[in-house]
């Protein structure tokens, strides 16, 4: 019952069909377009400054023209803009990019890179191109979704980072080297989210490869994070990976824990996974108890519950578009509310904001053009057709037009009161704040659809792809649940097939030897070998319900 209504719920708010003219009298189909066209100016803008002034590099540099490696010299502004070019419609752009990328990437570097960021950003980014890339009209191979070179490009860079889960608690270390694995005086201590960030990413890995220890890890890792919450039912914000005690005992949904509950309920929509979504009520019943306060949500002290820092975080304001995914609409207005009246106060959202001061926090006045106010704004229309949501976007392009534009791209706001910027322009702001903006303004576009439309894959070309629903990772690439479906039936199948081959290759002999016995196979690869098991009925487990032209079922349906 509990996933009936949550896909039920879901299905009423995410999927639900956006007007095609917005309520009320205050966004004509023509404001829409306009700001649609200056949105897609914007990116260009920040986009062409990025190839002309800073590629290879991983990010541009706006205010001096040129680039800068950031996160591991992967070219990172363009796998991460590579989706949103798509977005914006352009099918050309995203080809070539697509295979220049395909050509001049290398991750086999000696390079340390962020497990969290480049799995969110490397791994997101490229798994998103690879499911786009039948829509931007690239030839795919025979199979795809379940093959293809950016897929294995995905797969690739994934490998290198499970040397960082090999530790006793299964929870991974913050930053692994491409090349030569964790480093031997390598800290143990990491941030929350950079434990639990990686059901989405990894398990679509695992059911469109048919490697299952992606999807493993990362549940492994769930697990061991869950275990850990105080008597409270909370989390803190640094745990020591080895031995599973918390470093740093603040609570709360910003900063270094916020994903991991976004991945919580992500995971349950993606995977139709109760445990998940079980998982994060828990959590949201001690976040209710603990942290809100007048519909702001503040650090605590995990063990005790007494107040530890009564901010308000820029990376907190993804909170209400998430509330909106579990159909609690009106909480999430109301805290949308409350985050927007900082924007108003300030033209963007500083990094810390003190509640009861009513003003930014030293040394944490910066906005570096992040999406997730937009974020929530844009999944709140969609659950609402409210107008109110669309002025965010009005209000956001128009400051970031105004305060951040400069020759090359758009700079980071370095304080919020005065305006002044920093040299920098983080690939986010094209992978995840124009995105939002766009699809803010853009009711028909693609990722919208509501099963209207859709493409068939898969080995026997009878997978309804693309058909909506998708799921959004945190770094807004989007991924498609029914490629998963589609991929793990056609990995299950052939399962099924090897081990029936596996069966007849053997001599008849009695059970008991051959429950002992292992021996080659015509359906192993030379020198491969696996013990033989009784052929069993196939069933479809309950993660296998996914997405049937864009809607989510569950057992009750």
């Amino acid at each position: 019952m509990l996933t009936f209504l949550f896909s039920a719920v879901f299905c009423a708010t995410y999927l639900s069909p956006i007007l095609s003219h917005v309520k009320g009298t205050d966004f004509t189909e023509q404001d829409m377009s306009h700001y649609r066209d200056r949105i897609k100016s914007m990116f260009y803008h920040a986009y062409n400054s990025y190839l002309e002034k800073a590629y290879p590099y991983d990010e541009l540099r706006p205010l001096t023209c040129d680039g800068q490696d950031t996160w591991g010299s992967f070219s990172l502004t363009l796998i991460d803009a590579l989706d949103t070019l798509l977005v914006l419609g352009n099918h050309t752009e995203f080809q070539r990019v697509a295979t220049l990328l395909q050509d001049t990437v290398d991750f086999d570097t000696d390079v340390n890179a962020s497990v969290f960021e480049t799995n969110i950003r490397v791994v997101g980014g490229l798994l998103s191109a690879h499911l786009l890339s039948k829509r931007a009209g690239m030839d795919v191979e025979e199979g795809w979704p379940c093959s293809g070179p950016l897929l294995r490009m995905a797969e690739d860079v994934a490998r290198k980072l499970l040397p960082a889960f090999q530790t006793p608690t299964g929870m991974p270390y913050g930053t692994v080297n491409l090349l030569r694995g964790v480093n031997p005086g390598e800290t143990p201590v990491t941030c929350t989210a950079g434990v639990g960030t990686f059901i989405l990413e990894f398990s679509s890995l695992s059911r469109l490869t048919g490697d299952p220890v992606f999807e493993n890890v990362a549940r492994k890792a769930l697990r061991a994070l869950w275990r850990t919450r105080s008597d409270l039912g909370l989390v803190g914000n640094h745990i020591d990976v080895i031995t599973s005690k918390w470093v740093a005992q603040d609570a709360g949904i910003g900063a270094g824990v916020d994903s991991y509950f976004e991945y919580l309920v992500k995971g349950a929509i993606m995977l139709q996974d109760e445990e998940l979504l079980a998982m994060f009520h828990e959590f949201d019943k001690s976040i209710k108890n603990y942290t809100k306060f007048d519909d702001w949500y503040l650090w605590v002290q995990m063990h005790k519950g007494t107040v530890s820092m009564p901010v308000f975080q820029s990376l907190e304001a993804f909170w209400p578009g998430l509330q909106s995914l579990i159909g609690d609409i009106s909480s999430a207005t109301k805290t949308f509310h409350n985050y927007y009246s900082v924007w108003r106060q300030f033209g963007g959202l500083p990094e810390f904001y003190s509640i009861p001061q009513g003003y930014t926090v030293d040394k944490r006045e910066g906005y570096p053009l992040r999406p997730e106010l937009i974020e929530s704004a844009m999944y709140l229309y969609k659950a609402t057709g409210d107008p109110t949501f669309m002025q965010l976007g009005r209000d956001a392009v128009e400051s970031i037009d105004k305060i951040s534009r400069v020759n090359c791209g758009f700079a980071t706001v370095k304080d919020v009161r005065d305006h002044k910027l920093d040299n920098r322009m983080e690939s986010f702001f094209l992978a995840e704040t124009i995105k939002y903006l766009y699809l803010l303004f853009d009711p028909e576009n693609f990722l919208h659809n509501t099963g209207t439309e859709f493409e068939l894959g898969g080995l026997h070309g009878d997978c309804i792809l693309g058909a909506g629903g998708y799921v959004f990772n945190t770094e807004a690439h989007p991924l498609d649940p029914a490629a998963l479906h589609c991929c793990s039936r056609y990995q299950s199948e052939r399962r099924e097939l090897q081990d029936t081959l596996i069966s007849l290759s053997q001599p008849l002999r009695p059970a008991a030897d051959q429950s002992e016995e292992t021996q080659e196979s015509i359906a192993l690869k030379p020198g491969e070998r696996r013990t033989a098991r009784a052929l069993s009925c196939p069933t479809q487990p309950f993660s296998a319900k996914l997405a049937v032209m864009g809607q989510v079922f569950s057992d009750d349906s």
